[in-house]
């Protein structure tokens, strides 16, 4: 077990510090309060102390996400952090973590999803457009390639640039220089941060799929730990465990990461969980989009309450949630990966991989 700390009041009375790991950008500290305030509520014996650290990704802002080639750009302090014991847990966005973890950390708990779509924010000169409507080669800016592909398909009178940096540095190159028309944003993060009102336009899947894991707050821990493992694993919400299970399977299967365009769709209906999944050459051009499903009974809390697997899949222990289901999860996105590398998807994978290397 790690060691943990405790504090003594003044009536003599010891209670337990739970050390948080997050890093410090605006948002992420929104996105971890909220997680603190939610284990408060549950544990209000136990104390929580928020330690916010840079990482990688936070540093490197004249650079392509896709072009560092560092699978944890946003992960690795803070999971050395917890290594070290100067943590005991750390809030994460879902999509910022690899399908495989290091060896020794497991995500403890996936949180209900908020809205997984991604939004288009205009330059305030644009106002009351929408990206149909903007001028011919207006530039658009993503630091996705997964976003950049999709709408330059959908959108050929546009152009694509890269964009870096946190939301608020996003927000402001855009506000306060000509260089974009608009930027395309998720639409969780402008949320979360209450900047609701800067949202011009949500894109459906028809235009633009999502990330794997995106909208989704995710809680890492060390494996052994089972006192905080079983602490936030009341925040699991199944449907989004599912959800999550599947998408990161299929990413997994196909070996992508962000330095390729990959992008899904999920939705649980009538105990069935549909997963779409996309690969994408770098311009758009090319791509294979597939859709499969599988039974779930997510709905049946009784049985949720009686699993207690430790077994991880994809990086994830959720106990209290139907460990069959979870299979299922698995193995719809591996065999939805299956599927789309039968027709192709590996081919346009490694050109496009080759493409960004060479960019």
């Amino acid at each position: 077990m790690s060691t943990k700390t405790d504090l003594q009041d003044g009536d003599g009375k010891v209670s337990r510090v739970i050390r948080v790991g997050t890093r410090k950008s605006q948002l992420a500290r929104i996105q971890t309060d909220s997680v603190v305030e939610k284990l408060k509520e549950l544990h209000p014996d136990v104390q929580f102390e928020i330690v916010a650290m840079s990482t990688t990704g936070d540093k490197i802002l004249d650079t392509a996400l896709s072009k560092i080639g560092e699978k944890s750009l946003f992960t690795k302090e803070l999971e050395n952090a917890l290594e070290k014991n100067e943590v005991d847990l750390v809030v994460h966005s879902l999509k910022d973590l690899p399908t495989a973890l290091p060896v020794g950390f497991t995500i403890g708990a996936v949180l209900k999803r908020e809205n997984p779509y991604d939004a288009v924010v205009l330059h305030p000169k644009n106002k009351g457009k929408c990206l149909d409507s903007l001028p011919n080669k207006s530039v658009i800016g993503t630091s996705s390639l997964r976003r950049a592909a999709q709408l330059k398909k959908r959108f050929p009178h546009l152009e694509f640039k890269d964009i870096r940096g946190n939301l608020n540095t996003r927000l402001k190159k855009l506000d306060e220089h000509n260089d974009f028309s608009a930027i395309v944003l998720a639409a969780a993060g402008l949320r979360r941060m209450g900047w609701e009102n800067r949202i011009s336009q949500v894109l459906k899947p028809e235009d633009c799929m999502y990330a794997v894991g995106q909208g989704a707050l995710a809680i890492e821990v060390r494996a052994r730990d089972q006192d905080i493992l079983e602490m936030v694993s009341v925040l699991n919400d199944p449907d989004t465990v599912l959800r999550c299970i599947a998408e990161r399977a299929f990413l997994k299967h196909l070996e992508g990461g962000c330095s390729v365009p990959v992008a899904v769709y999920t939705e649980i209906k009538n105990s069935q969980l549909y997963l779409t999944g996309a690969v994408y050459s770098l311009d758009g051009s090319d791509s294979l989009k597939e859709t499969m499903q599988t039974s779930i009974n997510s709905n049946q809390i009784e049985e949720q309450e009686k699993v207690d697997e430790k077994v991880q899949r994809v990086g994830i222990t959720a106990l209290k949630v139907s460990g069959e289901d979870q299979d299922a999860a698995v193995k719809l996105g591996v065999d939805l990966g299956i599927l789309l590398l039968s027709k192709g998807a590996k081919e346009i994978l490694t050109v496009a991989r080759q493409l960004n290397d060479a960019r």
